[in-house]
Formats: C-alpha cells, structure tokens, sequence
C-alpha cells in the first residue's frame, strides 16, 4: 500500500488559531480553505510513497538532522501565492531563511532525492487553494494582502501522511526529528 508524504515544520495551534481568523472574512471567496488542523510549512513533497520504505525516510531523515540546530522563521503577510497576478493559493508568506534553503537542501541531499542545491527557499503556509475557473469568473478581484506578522520557531521536522477520509484531507505524523 501506498501513502502520500511530504516532510514539513507544524506550527503551534496557537498560531492556527489565528489564521483561521484571519481568513474568516475571504470565507465567500472561491477559494477551498485548509482545514486549521492542516496548517503546517512543506519542506519536501516525496508523493506516493510504499509503506515498506517509511522506516527507511525516517531514518535517513533523523541522520540528515543530525547536529542541525533550532531556528526561528518569521512571516510578514497574507497574499496570493505565487503571485497576485496568477494566484494558486492563498497563503502566509514568510522571509527567505538561510537556515531552511539549508535545512531543505541537507533534507533532500539525505534522502537522495537532490537534483541541484536550492538557492533560496522562501517558506509559506498554504491557507486555501483558489479555485481557478471560479476565480478567473470573479469581475472584481479581491485585495488579500494582509499584514500578519508572527514568529515560529522550529524544533523539529516531521514526515506527514496525508490521509483521505469523510471529512476530507487529514494530516497525520508518522514521525517527529527533533532539531538540536
């Protein structure tokens, strides 16, 4: 059996919570929001993976952490993502981070899955996903561009399951790498 994973950084509830307020007024807006459970920053989308190779991720991953030390990521607006022009997501967007490009770039060296060293690496949040021909029919574009300033320090990296059930899409944590 196969399960999709991806390795992120899951940010405090607290700091949920406060998105999901955030976003409360856009709620109208053709847009299928995450669910505030589901907020969480993507360092690596593996896809597809076999269940027999999980073990075998999460001990290449604790090995590629090793001797990394905590840092802090700081993000500074709610905008359209990638662009306000062309949107795909709604999002938070954080400032480039050294320590992540790094952190990311150490990730996929450990996995085996680097193709070429990522120069910069710009973290954000996923908040909703627009939804295009919806969007495109809106005559007015809305303004999404909001101050939201805020701090999440990052202690850890986690290899996520994304599950699908009646509630829709669920996140689960196969397993937690605690930084240093």
């Amino acid at each position: 059996m196969k399960s999709k994973i991806f390795i992120s950084i899951n940010i405090p509830d607290k700091i949920k919570k406060r998105l999901g307020m955030a976003v409360e007024k856009w709620q109208d807006l053709p847009v299928k929001w995450v669910k505030e459970a589901n907020l969480h920053v993507t360092l690596v989308f593996l896809g597809f993976v076999d269940e027999e190779m999980i073990p075998k991720i999460c001990q290449k991953l604790s090995a590629s952490l090793q001797k990394k030390e905590s840092f802090d990521l700081e993000f500074e607006e709610i905008n359209l993502f990638p662009s306000e022009n062309s949107p795909r997501m709604v999002a938070l967007l954080g400032k480039d981070s050294e320590e992540l490009k790094n952190l990311v770039n150490d990730i996929e060296e450990g996995l085996e899955i680097s193709y070429a060293p990522k120069k910069s690496f710009q973290p954000h949040i996923t908040l909703g996903r627009i939804r295009k021909h919806k969007w495109e029919d809106l005559e007015n574009k809305p303004e999404m561009r909001e101050k939201f300033l805020v701090n999440i320090s990052v202690n850890s990296v986690d290899i996520m399951a994304s599950n699908f059930g009646e509630g829709g899409k669920e996140f689960a944590i196969i397993e937690s790498c605690p930084l240093e």
